[in-house]
């Protein structure tokens, strides 16, 4: 099969297409044709090598851990799933790929297009277990770095529809966006404390760090000088600074379908930036690492 492999650590031009082994269903799991497969900053973060220690890599490897396909084989114990069901959810092989193994998948709505529902179950999941896991509520303020993002839009609409107010940073480009959201935006970078206390000035009740661009310093010291309640899902210092780490919880495909009915209602929205071919991964790597994605990036096999 096609897949995007790669053999070392390094920049975007480390990964390449080439022809890998087909995976095959186990027991417990169904196997997906791909037709779309979602990026995220932890993708390249990991192809970096500067996530080796929180999830070191065994090479040769492939990415992606989501993706939406046609289910084309189906393994030993797998009750409710068929050849040719439509699903998408969190894949245990590499999903830059034209076929992954998933044993945690939900049915796509109809109305739900194949790269949206790429970009659904990493969005959809980290988003809420974040959000549980600081235990924000109605009345609190929470301040949430790479606001724009898929994670960070998602966070942003459940946090708000919590009751809480909710500080995002961004680029400027996307402050009119996170205003739609119902997100008060901010400029990242220097004077970052200054800005959120302008529109703060009571204080920040809980960080929510999606960016992982060294903003864990001034999170702090706008939460008094203490780590509690900061919870980064990408920024690797985080034990330096004695925050917490969140690497993921349990997967559950009935959370994944209650995600996909909102969004395919319109009531939820985790926008799609762009879409490249699946030989274009690098191209998608690097548009990542730049920043300022709005939204999901996704790959076409």
């Amino acid at each position: 099969m096609e897949a995007i492999v790669f053999e070392e650590y390094g920049g975007p031009e480390v990964l390449r297409l080439t022809t890998a082994d087909e995976p095959h269903a186990g027991p417990g799991q169904v196997r997906l044709r791909v037709r779309a497969a979602g990026v995220n900053p932890l993708d390249h973060k990991i192809r970096g090598g500067a996530m080796r220690e929180v999830f070191p890599t065994e090479f040769p490897a492939i990415l992606g851990s989501e993706a939406s396909g046609v289910v084309d084989e189906v393994g030993e114990g797998v009750t409710g799933l068929a050849a040719g069901d439509e699903v998408f959810g969190f894949m245990e092989t590499g999903a830059y790929a034209a076929y992954a193994l998933a044993s945690v998948v939900a049915r796509k709505p109809g109305e739900l297009g194949w790269e949206e529902a790429a970009a659904l179950p990493v969005a959809g999941e980290t988003a809420d277990r974040v959000l549980n896991q600081l235990a924000v509520k109605n009345g609190e303020t929470l301040l949430l770095h790479g606001a724009a993002g898929a994670v960070g839009s998602a966070a942003v609409q459940l946090a708000v529809a919590r009751g809480v107010t909710v500080i995002g940073t961004a680029s400027p480009g996307n402050h009119d966006y996170l205003r739609a959201l119902g997100a008060i935006p901010v400029a990242y970078g220097d004077g970052l404390t200054d800005r959120v206390r302008a529109v703060a000035p009571k204080g920040v009740d809980a960080v929510f760090d999606a960016a992982g661009k060294g903003a864990l310093p001034a999170s702090i010291e706008l939460r008094g000088g203490t780590p509690d309640r900061i919870v980064t899902i990408a920024d690797p210092t985080a034990a330096e600074y004695g925050v917490a780490f969140s690497r993921g919880g349990d997967r559950d495909a009935s959370a994944l379908a209650g995600y996909a009915r909102p969004v395919a209602e319109g009531g939820l929205r985790v926008p799609v930036a762009r879409s490249f071919p699946l030989a274009d991964a690098a191209a998608a790597h690097a548009e990542s690492e730049a920043g300022h994605v709005r939204g999901k990036l996704v790959l076409l096999p």
